[in-house]
């Protein structure tokens, strides 16, 4: 490492342009420098051949500017051997390169910048005696230099082990260069490495009392206190974080309109997790910045932080005006409108989330156009599409595609299973199924947790296959019999609708009823296995039960009723009931069917019992 009067680290081609001007001044006023050894240079000139046709009196003189003064002769021999050592160092022929520049340090000790740059390459090497002569010459030469007494502390710090005369060193850097945060970190460095935590942290203290004007001097202390501050394994206290701000707050004051300063301080608060000191900075960036979409971004994440959706939204969307080439924004994009939508939807605004999540929809579709790579992607879109989209022939379109980007993973076949059962094609979701189970059961048993044996189940069932489908919902209860409720009912429900096993099927409701007494879904069918038993009154009671406890208006709560009414030889109830559900669920046609069957049959005559 080169350090250069401030601290900071040099490349070697800023050392040579430094040396260049060193060694250039006052050689030939004008004229570039000539590299030739002074034994080869005379005060006398040399004869000169007349040209021809010329008598012998014309000889020209040369020019006084092309004589090197001894002085310079010296000046241009160091130059020679510092770009010989460039040379040589790039040529990995280090020893050779040493002595070239050890060549330029004897005609001038004082350039640091070469001195720093030799210690460090004989520190490399292990030859600190050397190194540590060299840096003392610079700081003979120069006394007031830094550098060369940042390095010396570095040395006895790191190799030598010698923390006094480290710190010594290092005090005295601080002294010559009190503006300079290198000088402070140096000696923090040295102190925590010897364990001397509070002699580090008295270090910073001094910086923090410094005057300096300098953003970044304030941005490089606060950075350095908050990864004392913010360790993994604490809790940061309120007046640390206050402190740290502190720093970061007179970078901000003393940045005028550096766009980068704001930048960088509106970073550390973003990630820190104080979000709304971050988004005015970067609103003041994107002002000096306005095609800074990096800070767009930023903010945008900021606003979705902080809860105020509709600024992000349309933050993105300005971004991807700019950069329409960007998959991360369209899927940030699609995320805000997908959280949107479910907000919309618990709030029962169901055609406003129904256009969000179409919105959402396509910002992840438009996502993977750009970047197929994506499997969570994939999972997103077609969650979207088979659940509040209903579109499940599309979601099995996205799903073959990511499987044959994908294969092997056993989700995008889940969800494929879970899709074609949605599009009421069972046969091929049993299919799709078993090859999930197989994938996981190679790959990824996590997969095989309770919901999928369900989701199995449901898939069994719609196929007919109604063993089947019970065997998969036991195991699922086995697998989370904390969870089982659902799986309980949908058994019971299940061997209700198809007149089967109903003393098992009420047994498997009242189970799930232990968990939630009131849940008009459960008490529905506890009263449709009545229905089936003939128990009509212990029907009724219960299916009205359900009604008054369900979410929302339920079509085949309201149907049941109507049956029982019509077991029950109560007409008139049963048409309203039976109509309040057509009202539901004008899609069903053998209701529509029972409707109006039972009104041909009252218009002829006495109303009787209408058999279900």
């Amino acid at each position: 490492m080169i350090f250069g009067k401030n601290g900071s680290a040099l490349s070697l081609r800023s050392v040579l342009l430094g040396v260049l001007v060193l060694c250039l001044s006052g050689i030939g006023q004008a004229r570039p420098p000539v590299s030739v050894a002074a034994s080869e240079l005379s005060a006398k000139p040399a004869p000169t051949k007349k040209p021809s046709g010329q008598d012998d009196s014309f000889v020209p003189a040369p020019a006084a500017d092309l004589a090197l003064q001894p002085e310079n002769s010296r000046k241009a021999n160091a130059l020679a051997d510092f770009v010989e050592g460039i040379r040589l160092e790039e040529n990995a022929e280090m020893e050779n390169a040493l002595a070239a520049y050890q060549h330029v340090l004897n005609f001038d000790p004082g350039l640091s910048e070469l001195a720093l740059r030799v210690a460090a390459l004989l520190s490399g090497q292990g030859d600190y005696p050397r190194a540590i002569d060299v840096l003392k010459d610079a700081i003979k030469a120069r006394p007031k230099e830094a550098g060369p007494y940042l390095q010396l502390a570095f040395i006895y710090a790191k190799y030598l082990r010698k923390t006094d005369q480290a710190v010594k060193y290092a005090n005295q850097a601080i002294a010559l260069a009190p503006l300079n945060f290198e000088t402070y970190q140096r000696l923090y460095e040295i102190e925590a490495a010897a364990g001397q935590a509070q002699k580090a942290l008295t270090a910073l203290d001094r910086a923090a009392n410094v005057k300096s004007d300098d953003p970044a001097f304030w941005i490089r202390l606060g950075k350095l206190y908050a990864t004392i501050v913010f360790k993994s394994d604490t809790e940061p206290k309120p007046e640390e974080i206050k402190r740290v701000n502190g720093f970061f707050d007179k970078a901000v004051a003393h940045a005028g309109e550096d766009s980068a300063v704001l930048k960088d301080v509106a970073d550390y608060y973003a990630a820190s997790q104080q979000i709304q000191e971050a988004i005015p900075l970067y609103l003041k960036v994107l002002e000096l910045q306005p095609d800074d979409v990096n800070a767009r971004e930023k903010l945008a994440t900021g606003f979705v932080l902080t809860n105020q959706r509709d600024k992000a939204i349309s933050m993105l969307e300005e971004i991807i005006k700019k950069q329409p080439e960007k998959y991360q924004s369209y899927e940030l994009l699609a995320q805000l409108f997908d959280e949107g939508a479910r907000a919309l939807e618990r709030g029962n605004q169901t055609e406003q989330a129904k256009a969000q999540f179409a919105k959402a929809a396509a910002n992840y579709e438009q996502s993977l156009l750009i970047n197929p790579g994506r499997a969570n992607t994939y999972l997103r879109l077609a969650e979207l599409l088979i659940i509040p989209l209903k579109d499940s022939e599309r979601a099995t379109r996205f799903l073959m595609e990511a499987r044959q980007r994908f294969p092997g993973v056993p989700e995008f076949s889940y969800f494929l299973a879970i899709a074609q059962r949605e599009a009421k094609h069972p046969q091929q979701a049993i299919v799709t199924f078993e090859e999930a189970l197989n994938e996981a059961q190679l790959s990824n048993d996590e997969v095989l947790n309770a919901r999928f044996y369900f989701d199995y189940g449901a898939a069994a069932e719609q196929a007919g296959l109604y063993d089947k489908a019970a065997d998969l919902f036991r195991k699922s209860i086995s697998l989370d019999p904390a969870n089982s409720a659902e799986a309980y009912n949908y058994v019971a429900f299940m061997w209700a609708d198809h007149n089967l096993h109903l003393d098992e099927a009420e047994e498997m409701v009242n189970r799930a009823l232990q968990f939630d007494p009131n849940n008009g879904a459960y008490l529905d069918t506890l009263g449709w296995i009545h229905y089936r038993k003939a128990k009509f009154e212990d029907a009724l009671k219960e299916l009205l039960r359900a009604a008054q406890n369900i979410t929302r208006p339920d079509p085949t709560v309201f149907e049941h009723i109507g049956d029982v009414y019509s077991k029950l030889n109560r007409i008139p109830q049963a048409l309203d009931y039976w109509q309040k559900a057509a009202g539901l669920s004008p899609e069903n046609k053998l209701l529509a069917e029972k409707i109006a069957k039972t009104k041909t049959t009252i218009s002829k005559g006495p109303p009787g019992q209408i058999n279900r």
